[in-house]
């Protein structure tokens, strides 16, 4: 197994409403997932190959919940990647090199039907965790805004956060509001749902923990 890092943030929005019940092992709202997102890699390594200053992203649809299988996904590489660092990022992605069902990359490629060709393009990411902003554009494929949640009588930001002690993607996520939209060969249009900011520390063995388990 070649040993990898990554160091990073990420910007998720999902079809679901706020919460997202995937977090708490339970069935989607509306009975199937879609999803899409990216996530800057700061700093990591697949083996000898540096990883650092790099994005990737991608588009996911399940016809039911995740666990049942049957998805679809459109995985998506920085056009910057060199070769060697295309498929550094694309075994990570696709969850080779990683214990069984150690990392959200691992869960989710095991319930794929079809996995789309990877799209070598431009990805614009700019994310604020903390604030609950951010712009995704993928060229050509899809593009995304996050913002607070806000609450519908006074339209002050409401804050929500999900800590997952043992979970397989993050430690803590802060909660906000997403709106998306993809074309080609997974098209969606997300409007005001569950989007989910992040700071990723992930390797063969799933997430680097840097807060005490309560």
């Amino acid at each position: 197994m070649t040993p990898w890092e990554i160091q990073g943030t990420e910007l998720i929005n999902c079809n679901c409403s706020y919460g997202c019940p995937c977090q708490f092992n339970a069935l989607p709202n509306n009975g199937f997932c879609e999803a899409m997102g990216a996530i800057s890699i700061s700093n990591g390594y697949y083996g000898d190959v540096r990883l650092d200053d790099l994005n990737i992203a991608v588009v996911f649809q399940w016809p039911g919940p995740i666990h049942e299988g049957k998805g679809k996904c459109q995985p998506i590489v920085d056009e910057r990647a060199s070769p060697e660092q295309r498929e550094a990022i694309l075994k990570i992605m696709t969850g080779q090199d990683t214990e069984p069902f150690a990392t959200m990359f691992a869960v989710f490629a095991s319930t794929l039907e079809q996995a789309f060709d990877p799209i070598f393009t431009k990805i614009d990411f700019d994310v604020d965790v903390d604030a609950r902003r951010g712009r995704i554009h993928v060229e050509g494929v899809f593009d995304a805004v996050g913002e607070p949640i806000r609450n519908p009588v006074t339209g002050n930001e409401h804050r929500a956060r999900i800590d997952l002690p043992y979970g397989f993607e993050y430690e803590l996520a802060e909660i906000g509001s997403g709106t998306s939209r993809s074309q080609g060969n997974i098209a969606l249009d997300l409007k005001g749902t569950y989007a989910q900011f992040a700071r990723l520390h992930l390797n063969n063995k799933g997430p680097i923990r840097h807060r005490a388990a309560a």
